[in-house]
């Protein structure tokens, strides 16, 4: 993942929307959705076809946990466990404050390369830092727009600024989705305008990176935005999340309801 956006306690039909974009090299075999968890609770997430992980779990109770790599000129270490492993260690917990509390406890940064998560649910979410060798830093998020991309979620980040920007700028014009039946659904529309845009902000990073990775879509000839998934948590601890995903670079590949996947 590299691009992951949680809109916290700002829509009381939705308190907990997410949008994120996995980029990825472009040979790198991987499934967009599938089922990771039968139940206990039942998981939904993308499967990484190399390692068998995930960059994005959801739970049938509301967990949405995410993660974002910290890059490496060495590249990713081999003798370390992968990091697909921790979102879905994450979302076996039926709710964020108990899956923050646990992995605390077991998970240590020098089992894995260094990553940096999002986790949360109707009530509360969390920032967690695996980037040392000992446990996690854990931050509990207020209220509000959280964008993490891979770097730390405080220090500066031209793209996470422009993705702030653009996420300002659609609210603006395009409204709140009010009067919509789907809890959420005018943040998920104002996130998949945002997660399909290319433009490159100016910056002052990219002779440490590769340009086209600053945009929201990522287009690039061997690495690029390889899924796109839009969570919707609603108020209703009874049901699911609202979950759509897009296979490809989500400004062209359609957006398909898995929703219904939550029943066995």
């Amino acid at each position: 993942m590299c691009l992951l956006v949680v809109v916290s306690a700002l829509d009381p039909a939705a308190p907990l929307v997410v949008g994120a974009n996995r980029d990825e090299r472009l040979d790198r075999p991987s499934v967009p959705m599938a089922v990771l968890r039968h139940a206990g609770p039942r998981v939904l997430g993308g499967r990484d076809g190399q390692a068998g992980g995930t960059w994005l779990a959801v739970n049938d109770r509301g967990v949405v946990a995410g993660l974002t790599n910290r890059p490496s000129r060495q590249g990713r270490d081999p003798t370390r466990r992968s990091r697909g492993e921790l979102p879905l260690a994450l979302a076996r917990h039926g709710d964020a404050a108990g899956a923050v509390e646990d992995f605390a406890a077991r998970f240590r940064g020098a089992d894995y390369n260094p990553a940096w998560l999002l986790v949360g649910d109707r009530t509360t979410v969390f920032a967690l830092d695996l980037t040392g060798p000992g446990a996690p830093e854990v931050e509990p998020l207020g209220p509000g727009v959280h964008i993490l991309e891979n770097a730390p979620l405080h220090d500066p980040s031209d793209k996470v600024d422009h993705v702030r920007a653009l996420l300002a700028r659609a609210r603006r014009e395009g409204g709140t989705g009010a009067g919509t039946d789907a809890p959420g659904a005018g943040w998920l529309e104002t996130l998949r305008g945002v997660l399909g845009d290319h433009e490159v902000p100016a910056s002052v990073a990219v002779a440490e990176r590769r340009p086209e990775t600053l945009a929201a879509c990522v287009h690039g000839e061997d690495y690029g935005t390889r899924s796109s998934t839009l969570v919707a948590v609603g108020a209703d601890p009874g049901r699911p999340p609202r979950l759509l995903v897009a296979d490809g670079h989500p400004c062209t590949a359609p957006f398909t309801e898995v929703t219904p996947w939550w029943s066995p």
